[in-house]
């Protein structure tokens, strides 16, 4: 998910005023959605001069435009008439896109707050530092920012007799049957490189040569840096790791299985991959 260009990411605003623009609010992991009196599927983030119910640690998002974003969180008991409670991932069709990604770091901003009200070190009472950026301990000094976990995603290609084909592979824990490129999450000393090529070893037993970077995305889910390659199959055969690959197989560009949302890199990198072989052909 990517923010808007009009948006500026923001931890205050001047002469801040918990009152007027956007809100996103959430229960847990599920947004406060206004369904339409003339279309009940007509979805809208509530908005208006004051939050729509009893909200609690309201933040600042940032500006879109010039509108202010809040986020903050409510309970599910404190659900206004006409509105519900609804995943973010589900709403990715419902919402403006621009709408979904400002959620999507209104979400990590709560996360933020709600794990880190201690300090993990002390256990002390944590204190806003950094304009709201980072949280202090005053008693033993720990600093602590926003966790973003850093994991790699790579697309294999190669040529087969019909042409390109992609790598494509499904995740054990994916709830509908869609096939992605591989990805994992880097560990302690490793480089995106060394993760690249340890994840595709052992997810599917393959060897990879010419990796290229492709680009990169935040994932709120909950709070991943997404960094996206290609690579160019170097040997080996497939084989899928239990608990984690249900299947993989080569598909040409012309006979692709289910995909994943437009919003994801994933499938931004797929479509790149296909469009960059069609031109070869």
């Amino acid at each position: 998910m990517l923010l808007p260009a009009s948006f500026t990411p923001l931890w205050s605003v001047p002469n801040p005023s918990p009152h007027g623009g956007l809100w996103f609010l959430f229960e847990g992991g599920r947004l406060l959605i206004r369904a339409s009196a003339a279309e009940a599927a007509a979805l809208a983030v509530p908005e208006g001069d004051v939050p729509p119910t009893e909200v609690t640690g309201t933040q600042c998002v940032g500006l879109l435009g010039e509108i202010p974003c809040w986020a903050g969180r409510i309970r599910e008991e404190a659900v206004p008439p006409g509105c519900e409670l609804e995943s973010l991932r589900k709403l990715f069709d419902c919402l403006p896109d621009e709408l979904v990604a400002i959620a999507g770091r209104a979400f990590q901003v709560l996360e933020f707050e709600r794990t880190h009200r201690h300090c993990g070190a002390c256990a002390t009472p944590m204190e806003v530092s950094d304009e709201g950026r980072a949280r202090h301990c005053p008693s033993c000094g720990e600093i602590c920012y926003p966790r973003i976990a850093p994991a790699m995603m790579v697309l294999v290609t190669r040529k087969g007799l019909d042409g390109r084909e992609l790598l494509l592979a499904r995740g054990a824990r994916f709830g509908t049957p869609i096939y992605s490129a591989l990805a994992g999450f880097v560990e302690p000393s490793e480089s995106l490189e060394d993760c690249v090529r340890r994840e595709v070893q052992e997810e599917v037993g393959l060897e990879v040569r010419g990796l290229r970077y492709f680009g990169s995305e935040c994932w709120p889910f909950p709070h991943s840096l997404m960094v996206a390659f290609l690579a160019e199959y170097a040997g080996g055969e497939i084989h899928c790791q239990e608990g984690e690959i249900t299947d993989a197989q080569w598909f040409p560009v012309d006979r692709l299985p289910n995909l994943p949302h437009r919003l994801s890199v994933a499938r931004r990198l797929i479509d790149y991959a296909v469009a960059e072989a069609l031109r070869e052909e």
